[in-house]
This record gives structure tokens, C-alpha cells and sequence, in this order.
């Protein structure tokens, strides 16, 4: 891992240095006071930093404490938007930019990105932002975000495992029913393994509940986004899906950590994750026994998909200095040096047309097969949604009725019919 980090400065140090040319630093001393979210994601975050600031030395990266999850950094945002403690930058959850950005904007606290992004030449922002890419920060048509990272969901295996059970590593179950019956059979060929885990009773956020929702072919929310969705047959089959994986699919129920180690261990079969722990992952892992990735399963191949994960950037910054200095740092992190960082570290999607070149990401990708898998899903991709009102405390409630289904403490249509009443009274 040290070696990977010091490759990373390296190779960002030197694309940083070429970048001058076209975006100078500001000619003033400034540090940014910047925040974001995931202890682990400081394994990215500095070294990216680190290069920045080799490359323009009148500005300082300065973070502060990082926010637990998502969800915990939004709350610590709204309540510095009250004090009037804001850092300059944050990097929320694509799920969560609406809500905050809402909140901002009414307090004159974010910066409308559109105008800087505009204001850059045509040529550069194609050669390196899609159109997708930049929807991806844009609330209600204005860009008060710039997507950093994307992920979606993937499934991690024991490979070895799941050729005792008579599964075949290169063609993985791609439904639901194909996933719980490999997994049944893994727990009975490997006595004492889990057969699988998809810990959504634990997720500190909506990700996982909107993905088995989203590949049946339903949605959080309709089209709309002030009405839930999953009220229905498919919502329904979903719970008992739920509540399948444990009684079925042997799935041990665990707080996350303790479900990532066991699988790490060799005691899971098949794991269900993000790609952003990939690196952590593959090093965990080892030569315990030999680690696959494959696509997320979809039931509905015509209308079914996966949520977009990650976040975007945001500045808060009332200062011009530091608005400036803000922008020459999300342009370098969105770049495709620091992209190439976020990837090899993590296993995130690169979101910068530029990284996936030869020159970048290439060569790591046909070595390292595995952290190509997600880029295989793109086209399944749908947005991350967010409930209108309190997303954090409403998903709270959500995540203690699934979890009383998994253990078989409510019955699944029971559990769907609780969240949908008490969603709906929550969002009013």
C-alpha cells in the first residue's frame, strides 16, 4: 500500500505540474478548509492533496476530521450551516446534493458551479467530463455539484468456494434466485461458511435497500421524487427476498465490519459491496484464497438497474480568493491524475474520459482484472434518490424495520407495509 501511495504522489505530482500551464494557481496564500466523509477515503483524499499542492504552492489543503458516512456528514453540514461553520469544500453523497444544496442555497452558503464550468474552454470540458458525469452534480438544472467518485454495486466471491459448490467463476448467477441457490449450495459443500452477505440491515445509508429495489424494476421514489415506489408486488417480493438471503442463502446477520472480515476470512461466499473497497479488499484477502468480482444481478433485464453511488464536491466558500483556489482544486481532483489515484486505491469508477486512456488507467486494468468489473454495469446505472425532507432519519427507520425482517422478527409484508406508512408520515 506505501508503494502504491508513493507511485500515486508521483504520478500526480507530474500530470499536476503540466496542468499549471493551463490553470495557475492563485497568486495569493489561501488554504482551503475542506471536509468530507469516510475515514477510510483518506487513503485517496491526501495523497490527492498532497500533489495539488506541490503543484500550486499558494494554496494549503487543510481537512478537517472526516464525517463517519455520509449520512453523518450531512447532519454535521447542517448544523454548520447554522453556525455559520462551513468548511470551504464537501464532498456529500449524491443522494443527499438536493436536500443540502436546497438548504444552502436558501442561505446563500454554495457556490453555483455552472458559471465556472461555463467559463472554461468548450474543448477541455469534452475532453474530459461526459454530459452523464455532469448531471450527476446538477440539482433542479443548476451545477451546484462536481462528481468526484461513482460506484455500483458489485458482488465479491470465494472462488474457490464457489467451485465446490459447482458454480462456475466466469459465468456468476445474474438473478436473485440464481444468487440464493448458489449461495444455499456453498454453505452446504463448505460446512461452517456463510453462503452469502448483502448487509443492507447495517448500510448506513439507502444504497443497498434502492439497489434490489431498482434491478426488480421498481424505484425509491417515482419519477416525481415526492412519492415512494416500492408500494406494490415488487416491493413486497423484495422483503421476502430479504428475509430469503438469511433463511435460504445462509447469510450470518453481522454489523458490517464484522460481515466484511468474516468474508475476508474465507467464512462468506459470495459479498455484496462497493467497489470502493476493492483495494482494501484484494490486500485483505490475500492468498487466503483467490478473490472474483461480477456484476450486480438484475431480475429485470429490461427495466431493472443499479444506483449510482458516491459524491460530488460542493463549495461553500463566500471568499473570491478562495472560490477561485476551490475551483483549480476540484478541476485537479476530477482530473484524470487524481482519478487514476482514486481508482488504483479504491476500485471506484474513473469519472474523467481522460483516465481510462493508456496512458492512465490502461495498463492497471488489464493487470488487475477485477477493478474493471463495475465499468462493465455502466449502462445499468440509475441515480442515487433521496427522500424529500429528512433522508438520513427517514432511511434510520427504514434500516430498523429491515432488520427486524432479515431476523424473522416481522414478516416481510408486514415489515414493507410499517416502512410504507410510516415513510409517507415522515415525508409530509
Amino acid at each position: 500500500m506505501k508503494a502504491l501511495w508513493n507511485k500515486a504522489v508521483r504520478f500526480a505530482v507530474a500530470g499536476a505540474a503540466a496542468a499549471l500551464v493551463t490553470a495557475p494557481a492563485a497568486a495569493q496564500k489561501v488554504t482551503l478548509d475542506v471536509l468530507y466523509a469516510q475515514p477510510g477515503f483518506a487513503r485517496y483524499h491526501e495523497p490527492i492533496a498532497q500533489a495539488f499542492m506541490k503543484a500550486h504552492p499558494n494554496i494549503e489543503i487543510k481537512f478537517r476530521a472526516p464525517a463517519k458516512d455520509y449520512d453523518e456528514g450531512h447532519q454535521a453540514m447542517l448544523r454548520a450551516a447554522v453556525t455559520n461553520q462551513l468548511p470551504d469544500m464537501y464532498f456529500p453523497g449524491f443522494h443527499l446534493l438536493g436536500e443540502l444544496a436546497g438548504t444552502l442555497e436558501k442561505r446563500g452558503q454554495i457556490v453555483d458551479l455552472g458559471p465556472l464550468l461555463a467559463a472554461e474552454p468548450a474543448a477541455w470540458r469534452a475532453a474530459n467530463y461526459t454530459d452523464s458525469v455532469i448531471k450527476l452534480g446538477q440539482v433542479h438544472g443548476k451545477q451546484y455539484g462536481l462528481a468526484v467518485n461513482a460506484s455500483l454495486p458489485i458482488m465479491y466471491f470465494n472462488t474457490e468456494a464457489v467451485k465446490k459448490a459447482g458454480g462456475d467463476p466466469a459465468r456468476m448467477p445474474d438473478t436473485w434466485d440464481g444468487v440464493v441457490a448458489l449461495a444455499a449450495k456453498i454453505a452446504q459443500t463448505s460446512p461452517g461458511m456463510a453462503g452469502m452477505a448483502y448487509d443492507v440491515h447495517v448500510w448506513p445509508d439507502t444504497w443497498l435497500f434502492q439497489a434490489i429495489l431498482d434491478q426488480a424494476g421498481t424505484r425509491m421514489l417515482d419519477d416525481t421524487g415526492t412519492k415512494i415506489a416500492f408500494d406494490n408486488d415488487i416491493g413486497r417480493k423484495e422483503m421476502r427476498n430479504l428475509r430469503r438471503f438469511v433463511t435460504d442463502g445462509k447469510m450470518s446477520i453481522l454489523d458490517f465490519e464484522a460481515s466484511r472480515q468474516q468474508f475476508i476470512a474465507g467464512q462468506t461466499g459470495l459479498f455484496f459491496d462497493t467497489p470502493a473497497r476493492l483495494r482494501l479488499m484484494t490486500d485483505g484477502v490475500g492468498n487466503r484464497f483467490t478473490l472474483g468480482t461480477a456484476v450486480f444481478p438484475i431480475d429485470d433485464k429490461a427495466k431493472g438497474g443499479i444506483p449510482t453511488g458516491g459524491n460530488a464536491l460542493i463549495i461553500t466558500t463566500k471568499d473570491a480568493a478562495k472560490q477561485k483556489a476551490a475551483w483549480e482544486y476540484a478541476k485537479f481532483i476530477t482530473g484524470p491524475e487524481a482519478q487514476t489515484i482514486v481508482v488504483e486505491i479504491t476500485g471506484y469508477l474513473p469519472l474523467n474520459k481522460r483516465a481510462t486512456g493508456p496512458e492512465f488507467l490502461g495498463p492497471f486494468y488489464a493487470k488487475n482484472p477485477n477493478f474493471r468489473t463495475v465499468s462493465m454495469q455502466v449502462d445499468r446505472a440509475l441515480p442515487w434518490q433521496g427522500y424529500p425532507g429528512d433522508t438520513v432519519r427517514i432511511w434510520r427507520m427504514q434500516r430498523d424495520i429491515i432488520n427486524e425482517v432479515m431476523r424473522g422478527q416481522v414478516a416481510p409484508d408486514a415489515g414493507l407495509a410499517k416502512m410504507v406508512s410510516e415513510t409517507r408520515a415522515m415525508m409530509k
